[in-house]
């Protein structure tokens, strides 16, 4: 049976007129294909094309080139059917009315709507429900805005620093609701700056840099791409400048009396540490998604193997 993505982006470009730089490419070849159901991570540096794109699918800007389809449809005519929704980390509220009055507002938009109360209680936000916007914290906000966006039952929801300004708590909470969508059909695209949400929660991350995907994969298959080891050991008094000169080493960071180096010869830098210095409480450990991402986004000697996990997944053309 063949199933209709829930977004097909094609060899989409977009650029912006900017003063004194002229013509601005923000988007430059991008493209992507999600399944229905998946949960996935967008990711990528300030002025990776993350916002760019993710105007052009919800129909908010027109490529110069290329297409975007939500669930087969033009973007803006998904939108207005109700099948798509997106929950932005900025975006007008009204200070001067209360929780439930905002929800019922954006619900009197819509042709048809899951009841105001469901979405309140989904949101969390049904004890706060009398509370005027403006004595909201962030997180209780971001939460209001999250609850319009469940208004409409969208098949598709696009989330845009969706925990922003949340307690550890509720972004738990977040994200067991968005699981439970996800079991039950519902698509989620997420951009976000907690490296640990898109590992933690995304079935698949996808890496952007200058426009364009780089990477495109499981967390275990995006954190292959980093290669080497982060060897850690506590060394009270060293200077982490003298560690840099061993072979192998890349990067070292300080944290307290604990060092952290990143290095392609994890045997060699724990056999100087453990002969030649005092340190102590080694241990050894595979890079995390923040190494690759810095490497998959900030070097250009790594497209040779991001080409390679986008083709095992067969979500590019």
């Amino acid at each position: 049976m063949i199933t209709t993505p829930a977004l097909e982006l094609r060899d989409l470009r977009k650029s912006f007129a900017v003063k004194g730089e002229g013509r601005v490419r923000a988007v430059d070849g991008l493209s992507l294909t999600v399944q229905p159901g998946e949960i996935v991570a967008f990711l990528g540096p300030n002025g990776a094309g993350k916002s760019t794109t993710i105007d052009l699918l919800l129909g908010l800007a027109r490529p110069d080139h290329g297409t975007a389809r939500v669930f087969g449809f033009d973007p803006g005519e998904a939108v207005a059917a109700g099948r798509v929704a997106a929950v932005m980390q900025s975006g007008g509220l009204l200070r001067d009315v209360t929780v439930r009055e905002t929800v019922e507002m954006i619900a009197s938009l819509y042709t048809s709507t899951r009841p105001v109360d469901e979405v309140l209680d989904r949101a969390g936000i049904t004890e706060i429900a009398g509370r005027l916007v403006h004595k909201c914290s962030g997180g209780q906000q971001q939460r209001l805005r999250f609850a319009m966006a469940l208004l409409p039952d969208p098949d598709l929801m696009v989330l845009d620093e969706p925990t922003s300004g949340m307690d550890v708590e509720g972004r738990r909470e977040f994200w067991a609701a968005m699981r439970q969508d996800s079991m039950r059909g519902r698509t989620v695209l997420f951009a976000t700056h907690y490296l640990d949400e898109a590992d933690a929660y995304a079935d698949r991350i996808v890496l952007v840099r200058k426009g364009r995907v780089v990477a495109d994969g499981s967390a275990a298959e995006i954190k292959n791409l980093a290669s080497g080891r982060v060897v850690a050991a506590t060394l009270p008094g060293v200077d982490p400048a003298g560690l840099l000169g061993l072979p192998g080493v890349e990067r070292v960071e300080r944290r307290g009396d604990r060092v952290l180096l990143h290095t392609n010869d994890s045997d060699a830098v724990a056999r100087h540490l453990l002969t030649v210095t005092d340190a102590r409480d080694l241990e050894i450990t595979a890079r995390g998604l923040e190494d690759a991402f810095l490497a998959l986004t900030a070097d250009d000697r790594v497209r040779g193997p991001a080409a390679h996990v986008q083709a095992t997944e067969g979500s590019l053309s």
